[in-house]
């Protein structure tokens, strides 16, 4: 899959609120009301990155889980990037009261 240039990046994360671009990634902070709420969040996206086959690099510090997505394989930022991103608040938005 092609990375994608600047203006690209950029137009796709308008749509997306909260994520930034952070260099080769793009990356979002999630703040869930508990702990277990921050991994049930996890174990239900695991799910949706298995069936992407897209995985996103995972922070965990009690309650917060930061999200960075990037395409290895093709070194930077892809449209499954932003697809998942998507999916990652779509997620999210079932935890987060």
């Amino acid at each position: 899959m092609p990375r994608l240039n600047d203006a690209e990046i950029e137009q796709g994360l308008a749509s997306l609120a909260g994520w930034k671009r952070d260099a080769h990634l793009i990356r979002k902070q999630y703040t869930f009301p508990s702990f277990p709420d921050a991994l049930a969040f996890l174990v239900r996206l695991g799910f949706d990155c298995e069936a992407q086959d897209h995985h996103p690099d995972i922070t965990v510090d009690y309650k917060r889980v930061t999200l960075g997505y990037w395409t290895h394989s093709d070194g930077g930022i892809t449209e499954k990037d932003l697809a998942g991103a998507a999916t990652a608040d779509r997620v999210a938005a079932s935890f987060i009261r």
